[in-house]
Order: C-alpha cells, then sequence, then structure tokens
C-alpha cells in the first residue's frame, strides 16, 4: 500500500516524465503533472514474476500466439466489463499507436478523412497526419466542465465530410469522459449509415470513477456493419508502458489476418517482448485488488485536487468520469497561457500540460496529471494557486 502513499524517486530510470522534463518544458528538476503514466510501481506479484523470469536469464524470441496471452484479455473484458470477447480474435502489438497507424492503412486511403472528437491526444494528430490522411476535428459539446456530443451536428459533419473513419478515444483523453450505451449506439448507427469503419482507443478502460461502467466498443459488435478494431493495453492501468507491448482485437477474420500479414511479414514484429508478455497475463490474471487500491488512491486524489481550485471561483474544474488525467480550464484569469506557463516553470519548478496540446480547444486548460501519492498532488496544485496568485499580484 506504501505504493499509493509514498513518492519513490524515478530519477535515473530514463524517465520521460522526470529524467527528461527538460526537453517539453526547457529546465530540469521540474516537479512533473505531464505526460500520461504515473509514479506507482507496478503490482508487487507482476515484479515477482517478472524477477524470476530475470533470475532464469531466457530472452530468446518469444511467441505471443497462444491461449495464456489471449485468453488473458478475454478473461479480463468478461470479468471487468461483462464483454464476451473470443481469444482468438486478440493479436499483439507493439503499441497502440503502431495499430492506430496500421489500422488507417487498412480501412482508408491516402487523402481520406479521419474524425474524431476534440481535444484528443495529441499521438492522433501526428499518427493521421504521417499516413497522408486529413485530420476532421469533431469538437465536443462543452456543458459546464461536462463534454458532450452533439449528434444532430455529427451527423451532418459525417455526411457532409464523408470521412472513413471513425477514430473513437472512450474513456477519453484529455476530458475524462466515459461515453455511454446510448452515445454508443449513436455512434455506430452513424457509421452503419454512412460506412465509416471505426477504430476504439480504450487504453483508459480500467481507471474509472465510484459507479462509471465502460462499456467496451465490441459489446455492442453485433450492431456494428462497418468494419471495427478496439486497441488497448494494460500500460495506462499498470504503468508498465515501459515493458512495450499492447494488444488490438479484430472480431473480423480477414481483417485480423490481413493486420498480422502487416505486423509479421512487412514489419517483422512476430515475437513479443517476453518482460511484456509475462506483465501483462499476470495483471490480468491476478491483479484486481491492486487495481482496486489504485482507484481509489485516484479517486482521493481528485477529491483533493479539486478542494484546492475551488479556493479560487476563476478556476473551472469537474472531476472527470475516468483517466487519471484532470482538465482544468482557466479560460477567465486575466492573463495568457504563456504567462501562467513562465510563472509555472521558473519560478513554481513545476511542469503541466498545456491544454492546447490537445487542440485548439485546450487554448485556456492545463491537463494535470493525478498518477501519483497525494502529497505529489496537493504540492503540485498549490504550486499552481501560488502561480496565479503571484500573477494576480504583478497583474495589477
Amino acid at each position: 500500500m506504501s505504493n499509493f502513499k509514498q513518492q519513490q524517486s524515478r530519477y535515473g530510470t530514463y524517465s520521460t516524465q522526470w529524467d527528461y522534463v527538460q526537453d517539453r518544458f526547457g529546465e530540469k528538476n521540474l516537479l512533473p503533472f505531464s505526460i500520461s503514466d504515473t509514479d506507482f510501481m507496478i503490482p508487487e506479484g507482476t515484479t515477482a514474476v517478472l524477477n524470476q523470469a530475470v533470475n532464469r536469464g531466457f530472452f530468446g524470441y518469444t511467441r505471443w500466439n497462444h491461449f495464456d496471452f489471449k485468453e488473458s484479455i478475454s478473461g479480463w473484458f468478461l470479468r471487468q466489463f461483462d464483454c464476451k470477447i473470443d481469444p482468438e480474435w486478440c493479436v499483439y502489438a507493439p503499441s497502440i499507436i503502431y495499430s492506430l497507424s496500421v489500422a488507417l492503412q487498412m480501412f482508408s486511403q491516402e487523402n481520406d478523412k479521419v474524425m474524431t472528437l476534440t481535444p484528443c491526444y495529441d499521438a492522433f494528430f501526428n499518427c493521421i497526419k504521417e499516413n497522408k490522411r486529413e485530420l476532421l476535428a469533431f469538437s465536443l459539446t462543452n456543458q459546464n466542465e461536462f463534454f458532450t456530443i452533439d449528434f444532430r451536428m455529427l451527423a451532418e459533419a459525417i455526411e457532409r465530410e464523408r470521412p472513413a473513419v471513425f477514430l473513437l478515444c472512450n474513456p477519453h483523453n484529455p476530458t475524462g469522459r466515459v461515453f455511454n450505451q446510448e452515445e454508443l449506439a449513436k455512434i455506430i448507427e452513424l457509421c452503419n449509415r454512412f460506412n465509416v469503419a471505426i477504430i476504439s482507443d480504450e487504453i483508459h478502460m480500467d481507471v474509472r470513477r465510484p459507479g462509471k461502467t465502460h462499456l467496451p466498443i465490441l459489446a455492442l459488435k453485433n450492431n456494428i456493419k462497418t468494419p471495427v478494431v478496439l486497441l488497448s493495453s494494460p500500460s495506462k492501468t499498470f504503468n508498465t508502458p515501459g515493458l512495450g507491448g499492447s494488444y488490438a482485437i479484430f472480431p473480423d477474420e480477414q481483417l485480423r489476418e490481413q493486420f498480422l500479414a502487416i505486423l509479421k511479414g512487412r514489419d517483422g514484429l512476430s515475437s513479443i517482448p517476453y518482460l511484456a508478455l509475462l506483465a501483462l497475463m499476470d495483471c490480468y490474471n491476478n491483479q484486481k485488488e491492486w487495481l482496486t487500491r489504485l482507484n481509489q488512491t485516484i479517486d482521493a486524489n481528485f477529491n483533493a485536487l479539486k478542494k484546492v481550485l475551488d479556493l479560487d471561483k476563476r478556476i473551472k474544474f469537474l472531476i472527470p468520469e475516468a483517466t487519471y488525467l484532470g482538465w482544468i480550464n482557466l479560460e477567465t484569469l486575466p492573463y495568457s497561457m504563456d504567462d501562467l506557463q513562465e510563472v509555472l516553470v521558473k519560478k513554481e519548478k513545476v511542469a503541466i500540460m498545456r491544454g492546447e496540446t490537445y487542440g485548439p480547444e485546450g487554448m485556456n486548460y492545463l491537463r494535470f496529471n493525478l498518477g501519483a501519492p497525494q502529497d505529489k498532488i496537493i504540492e503540485g496544485a498549490q504550486r499552481l494557486m501560488r502561480s496565479i496568485a503571484y500573477l494576480d499580484m504583478i497583474k495589477k
């Protein structure tokens, strides 16, 4: 339990968030709340599994295409989401963005349009652009910091623009929405009507607030008439991105074989990193209780953050339905985001992501990573408040 309560140093691990914070924020030794990994060590049981493998010392080519790997994924979906997945639908991929890139190539042609709900994960922008597809951004509707989809406008946009692919992020990064069954059914109906393929990134599916239920897109697969793939990974939940590895779930055999032909034949990626294989299987088979404690920690962190932010009524912040990412609206502050970032970095020595990283809708936002012990969260929130107070004083 101390893993969730006491900050452990990540310096010296080649951590993108800690050791290389200067790359994004221009200075070293900042307290970071930036990219979306956490400061929590992986479950002790998973560490024991990996230690045993390291001590054995065998790291040859490793097969992923077996029942143990695929059933651990399908079993997780059944136990966590009551969603039946045939293990044969599951295939290994080195990362979700790799799978997204390949799926875009499979489901569309160069210069086709790809629609996604914005603001969105910034890697989507680059992946779409570098695959020579056109981003079709559809802005979520902000209703007092609860983000919804205007389906009348969405239908008009799809009919007018005719995208080849609808790229869904659910739960949504950075707003934290968990799209419900009615919303997903409407998205599916529109994609069926206009023959739009669906790629659903569900990597944040496990980290949700109490009472919030995630519905995988494939729970509604019988209603989907177009190509569809679900992309996910245990890496956000169990903090294993450094081990590599993710998976794609293709119900359609022909699409699955096409993906594997690219993965193995074109790109030569038939072997999974051994430790990634072991970590996924142990986390999904044995670490449900660890996930419960993680979610309790994140829930408490959000409550603590909101308590601090509520001291300034100009700040608009609603605890999201999912993820460990806070989406903080500072639009009513009487100075620019550049001014605020200057004070945050130079004076308060804290690194919090600019919201405009995720699209123009985030221009007046900060994205605050709450995947850390609560003392760090409170310290970061207080540094943010001190920065605002300092700007208030010098701007008078």
